[in-house]
């Protein structure tokens, strides 16, 4: 089986090594935007996950003149009516980092029992062609609820807490291998291997 190159549309070095292994599996390599020579910004406007994932894809793709996969993820917080939502990145302002977007987080969560931090990460992945042709999409969510203070280091974004209750652990304690296996991402990610592995084609 002879590899193919995806490029997978996302300047996060850690989601690129998350889902490489994945596809990986069925012959296809992925890159990140930053192994080219230019790059294109995307500003992310929509007003949800979907509309966000459709947008970068479509529009890198016809920038790079080949298929592009894009997906736009973020955590959904029950008692906060759905943020921080599709502005998980960026909560605590445009110069967000991980840890000011946790402590915003747990400065807003203040007061709120544990029975009432239910949670649920999503992931939405698009694929397009450099025609702007939206070629497949697919969808992961994965439920917990956000701990009181974080555990681990493993992860990124909120995963030291995000507590999947099953495993009574947070993303940034539990070992990788169990994470690529239940996360959002990867979840949508193996719909999205299932497709390509049919009759979705990259040529």
């Amino acid at each position: 089986m002879t590899p193919k190159t995806l490029i997978f549309g996302t300047g996060n070095r850690k989601k690129v090594e998350e889902m490489s292994e994945l596809f990986a599996t069925i012959g296809i390599i992925l890159k990140s935007p930053a192994d080219f020579p230019q790059q294109i910004e995307v500003i992310e406007d929509g007003d949800n996950f979907a509309e966000n994932a459709a947008k970068k894809a479509c529009e890198q793709a016809a920038f790079f003149g080949m298929p592009v996969m894009a997906e736009d993820s973020g955590l959904v917080v029950d008692a906060l009516n759905g943020e921080p939502g599709v502005y998980s990145a960026r909560f605590s302002g445009e110069n967000a980092t991980d840890a000011s977007n946790n402590a915003l987080l747990l400065e807003k969560l203040t007061g709120v029992p544990i029975e009432k931090r239910t949670a649920h990460y999503v992931c939405h992945i698009t694929i397009a062609a450099p025609n702007r042709k939206i070629l497949a999409e697919t969808e992961g969510i994965c439920c917990g609820r956000i701990r009181f203070e974080p555990d681990g280091n493993n992860g990124f974004g909120y995963d030291p807490l995000f507590e999947v209750v099953e495993y009574h652990q947070t993303f940034g304690r539990l070992a990788p291998i169990i994470k690529q296996i239940i996360s959002h991402r990867s979840r949508a990610a193996r719909w999205m291997l299932q497709i390509l592995s049919g009759s979705l084609t990259l040529d």
